[in-house]
């Protein structure tokens, strides 16, 4: 009875989406962010509350699933009231719930969806799965307004590094991606190894800018002429660098290492991603994913945009990490495509990515 009475709506929504205001109430716990966010029209940010676990997970030097599960659980009732305040907003004012169902740990990916249904469920309001990767790119039209697809995505994060073609608001070809590390992963391990903490990439960057970049790690790039990263090689090669110095009682330049490692990952990401705009002809590339906050990732990409006409978008820094309003807006993005409304079978999927759900070029 349910899914009947969410489907009509659906439908009704989608028909009419153009003369009514749509209010989505989107929900993301697939890590260690609990999140939920109200967006209007799927562009207008009404509230979007974040509770991190960051300091938690800090001292054990990163994620602990069990863990992060329990914090979700713990306070996703008073992060939905807070969020629904900021948004001034009644529960009943919300036309549909949009939840990431991966990609994520899957724990903490149950919590967010097992509460999206129930809501749901309570409300009779269509129940819309969002792909967590696709979320990261859809928060560029919270920053920009004015983006219409097709575009080229450059998805960095912890657990995905990918160059995506944006054909419309749900069809997407993947270029390229990682075949073994992700950057932000990259970063962490790094981080980790020189003893800076967690998470590595914000310290990573701010330490890189004490040091110089002196220190060359990769000499060749095997997946130079492909679309395609590695990041595995980049990040064992600056662990046995370490451990030569240590076995010869060097004490590294820590600022010069985070420096050189890092112009080293991020003059991949920028290539290629240049390479794939003039190879498809778009004049515009948006940018996702945590990694996305890299002041020298930013930096270096303004600058080779800049040097082919290439308009380069980011989103603001709280749209980079894990968040629910790229949820509501990517779920909103399904709605008004006619597709990605789910019954309450709808379960955690952590290994979700995104040759799951789009073509591969390659």
């Amino acid at each position: 009875m349910y899914y009947q009475i969410a489907k009509e709506k659906f439908n009704n929504l989608y028909a009419n989406y153009k003369s009514q205001d749509i209010y989505v109430l989107g929900i993301e716990s697939s890590c260690d962010e609990t999140s939920i966010a109200v967006v209007k029209n799927g562009r207008e940010v009404l509230s979007n509350v974040i509770a991190s676990q960051i300091d938690i997970h800090a001292r054990f030097g990163g994620v602990v699933p069990e863990v992060a599960s329990r914090n979700h659980l713990m306070c996703i009732n008073n992060v939905l009231e807070e969020s629904l305040k900021k948004a001034n907003v009644t529960l009943d004012k919300i036309n549909a719930i949009a939840v990431t169902y991966g990609a994520g740990l899957m724990g903490a990916l149950m919590v967010g969806v097992n509460f999206a249904k129930s809501l749901a469920y309570a409300l009779n309001i269509p129940l819309i799965k969002v792909n967590h990767i696709k979320g990261h790119i859809s928060a560029n039209y919270l920053a920009c307004p004015e983006l219409k697809p097709p575009f080229i995505s450059l998805v960095v994060s912890g657990g995905h590094t990918a160059i995506v073609k944006v054909e419309d608001y749900v069809t997407n070809t993947l270029i390229g991606s990682t075949i073994d590390d992700a950057v932000g992963e990259a970063y962490d391990k790094v981080s980790k190894v020189l003893g800076l903490g967690y998470p590595g990439g914000p310290i990573v960057d701010k330490t890189a800018k004490l040091g110089q970049n002196n220190i060359v790690f990769v000499k060749k790039d095997i997946l130079k002429n492909s679309f395609n990263f590695s990041y595995s090689g980049l990040k064992t090669a600056v662990i046995n660098y370490l451990h030569n110095l240590k076995q010869h009682n060097i004490q590294p330049n820590v600022a010069d290492v985070c420096a050189s490692f890092q112009a080293e990952a991020v003059k991949a990401l920028v290539d290629k991603s240049i390479k794939a705009c003039k190879k498809f002809k778009l004049k515009t590339l948006a940018v996702a994913g945590g990694v996305a906050a890299n002041s020298y990732l930013r930096q270096e990409l303004i600058n080779a945009g800049k040097l082919n006409e290439i308009d380069v978008k980011f989103p603001p820094l709280i749209l980079c990490t894990d968040n629910a309003a790229m949820i509501a807006c990517e779920g909103y993005n399904n709605l008004i495509s006619g597709c990605g409304l789910s019954d309450l079978s709808l379960t955690a999927t952590p290994n979700l990515n995104l040759k799951y759900e789009i073509k591969k070029l390659f």
